[in-house]
């Protein structure tokens, strides 16, 4: 497959052009998307109002400030919005004031059997139009066509035979629950990008306004840069601790990765190895507590779960997941010989500390919040509040009343695609709702795997990445939640391992070939072959694809469990991640002969495995692979 191919791919998946507003319309479309925020705000807060009119209302805005700031095509002006655009935009305003208006009926009204007027049909279309649009723009082709192919399935899926059989829907019925009631477009998706996922975003792209991104590269770089391979290094760390903010791998390659990727590629590193470097640590970021990713809000409310349990648990896969990353980088670049950064790109630890421990303030209290017990929508508002609170103290970090109108209007522009996979989402869950579609492939998948555990996590796994191809991290979790967490249920695994592990994989889709989203903001900026990347991607990130195996098997690694049990199970995980690594790159204390990389990667998953017999005697035998090596050093010497 030629370079030629990978472009066509990219642009088959790739959704249109983000444009930024200059000029005359930067003065018209800040205001908007600042007034849409401080709704957002407002409801959250101060507005006693329904889920579902929460939802109309936040649809409207953020997509007509969609179609503003996103061309049809990935080749569309990114200067200016045309005609088309601006129309869209009208339409979409217009739904969220007709319903709005119509609310108190809507809401009162008995579904099927209060019949829709003209205008509800009318404008119960235009929404339906106008999700399938902006789902195109703002994810690509492939989110629409499973999007498309599911609305297929509901109005004609009672032609099928067999076990996909499903009664007659028509058209009305079919508008009416996705569009008039809280199971379709305007529901548990839209309603948590509407709440928990914009007020975290807020926080991120608030403190990143302070100052706070640049910190935390800095202490990266301060901590690991004088290290082999130090530029790499402080690309592992700057990413994982960004990411906390972001909860998004493209925004996080984007930004730490336009610094870190040029460091990488001056000092000698291949633009595809920076770039996958770049790219796994990246993607690791949207489950690094506490922030995590906009996937793990929608798991609050769809797996019934609390954020504080959902954080916690979140924990030791996210330090597991950095821990291996950061071994198989030391050993690559030990391995082949890479230096560490220079001088002049090494900040003092004391200086940054000095200069930016008040950015460890909001997080601390962040944490705080959720150790309260405030619901995930106050606890980013305080968050905020904090960031807001400590920036004063610094002329350097202070954001006065534009800056913060600036950060305001960003965080609508970030979660213009989220709002877009979230209303598909919300679409196929629609669907899947009124044809029991969820029931027909759990017992597909039984046949399938014959209720075995391992196979059907397998199976999970698999799926869970095809359907991230492509598409947002909450989509694709959505989506592998909806269909395989009640398989998952139904052989015996618990609600939070299930869905940690679905939401895992879903997270790990954006770096998987061929349509690795992030691996495609990365090959601009490295300059490289994009599937190169991310297939060098999944490499560095192999190890890290067996610990949801681990927890599912052994949950202690989702803080379940007894405390010694915990800490025996991360000790041995980390040593058989490490062992892994080393076997991956072929180098540990020296370059790795072939059978003792596969001595290696045996014992790691020895160690990995949840069995305290199993790492009993992996570690009896490392102790005994060890200090044969000793004495035949010793004999050689």
């Amino acid at each position: 497959m030629n370079f030629t191919n990978l472009i066509s791919i990219r642009t088959w998946f790739s959704g249109g052009a983000r444009r930024r507003p200059q000029g005359i319309y930067d003065w018209i479309f800040t205001p908007f998307a600042v007034a849409v925020g401080i709704w957002v705000i407002a409801a959250a807060t101060l507005i006693i109002i329904s889920p579902w009119t929460l939802s109309v209302i936040f649809f409207s805005g953020v997509v007509a400030l969609a179609f503003l700031t996103t061309g049809p095509f990935e080749g569309s002006d990114t200067n200016k919005p045309s005609l088309m655009d601006i129309i869209l935009a009208l339409f979409s305003i217009s739904v969220g004031v007709y319903f709005a208006l119509q609310a108190p009926v809507i809401i009162n009204r008995i579904v099927l059997l209060d019949e829709l007027t003209n205008l509800d049909i009318l404008f119960g279309t235009l929404v339906f139009i106008l999700t399938l649009e902006i789902t195109r723009r703002t994810t690509g082709l492939g989110l629409t066509l499973i999007v498309v192919m599911f609305v297929l399935y509901n109005l004609f899926g009672h032609h099928l035979d067999g076990v996909l059989q499903h009664g007659e829907i028509d058209y009305i019925h079919f508008l009416e629950i996705t569009v008039f009631t809280t199971d379709g477009i305007f529901g548990l998706p839209v309603r948590v990008a509407a709440t928990y996922a914009f007020m975290f975003v807020m926080f991120g792209t608030v403190l990143h306004a302070c100052g706070g991104g640049d910190f935390f590269f800095n202490f990266a770089a301060a901590v690991s840069g004088r290290s082999p391979g130090g530029p790499a290094k402080v690309a592992v760390i700057s990413s994982g601790m960004y990411g906390m903010l972001s909860g998004s791998p493209t925004s996080d390659v984007v930004t730490t990765g336009s610094i870190t990727i040029p460091i990488m590629k001056r000092l000698g590193y291949r633009g595809a190895h920076a770039g996958a470097i770049e790219v796994a640590a990246s993607t690791g970021g949207s489950f690094v507590p506490p922030v995590l990713g906009t996937a793990a809000f929608l798991m609050v409310d769809f797996a019934g779960l609390e954020y504080l349990q959902i954080a916690t648990a979140a924990i030791i896969p996210a330090i597991l997941y950095y821990i291996s990353i950061y071994a198989q980088v030391h050993f690559s670049c030990v391995r082949q010989g890479f230096g560490r950064l220079d001088d002049g790109l090494i900040p003092s630890f004391l200086e940054t500390i000095k200069g930016g421990w008040l950015f460890v303030i909001p997080l601390a209290v962040l944490t705080a919040a959720l150790i309260v017990g405030y619901t995930p929508t106050m606890v980013g508002i305080i968050g905020t509040l904090a960031v807001l609170g400590v920036s004063i103290f610094k002329a350097s970090t202070r954001i006065g009343p534009i800056r913060l109108a600036k950060a305001l209007s960003e965080t609508c522009y970030r979660m213009v695609p989220v709002a877009g996979a979230c209303a598909a989402a919300g679409l196929i869950i629609g669907g899947m709702t009124m044809t029991g579609l969820a029931g027909k492939f759990a017992h597909l998948v039984n046949d399938l795997t014959d209720g075995h555990m391992f196979l059907t996590l397998l199976v999970t796994a698999c799926l869970t990445v095809v359907l991230g191809l492509g598409m947002p991290t909450p989509s694709a979790y959505i989506l592998s939640a909806a269909l395989m967490t009640p398989i998952l249920s139904q052989i015996g695994v618990p609600t939070l391992p299930a869905h940690m592990f679905v939401f895992y994989y879903a997270v790990m889709s954006a770096l998987t070939p061929p349509v690795a989203v992030a691996a495609y903001a990365a090959s601009s900026i490295a300059e490289d072959n994009p599937l190169l990347i991310a297939i060098m991607a999944v490499k560095f990130a192999l190890a890290a694809f067996i610990v949801p195996f681990a927890f599912v098997y052994g949950p202690e690694l989702l803080m379940i469990g007894p405390w010694y049990l915990i800490v025996i199970s991360f000790i041995t995980a980390v040593l058989g991640l490490i062992f892994i690594a080393a076997g991956l790159e072929s180098y540990f204390h020296k370059p790795l002969a072939s059978w003792e990389r596969l001595f290696f990667m045996v014992i790691g998953l020895g160690f990995i495995v949840p069995n305290l017999y199993t790492a009993m005697l992996s570690f009896i035998i490392v102790c005994g692979y060890f200090i044969i090596l000793y004495y035949k050093k010793k004999l050689i010497s």
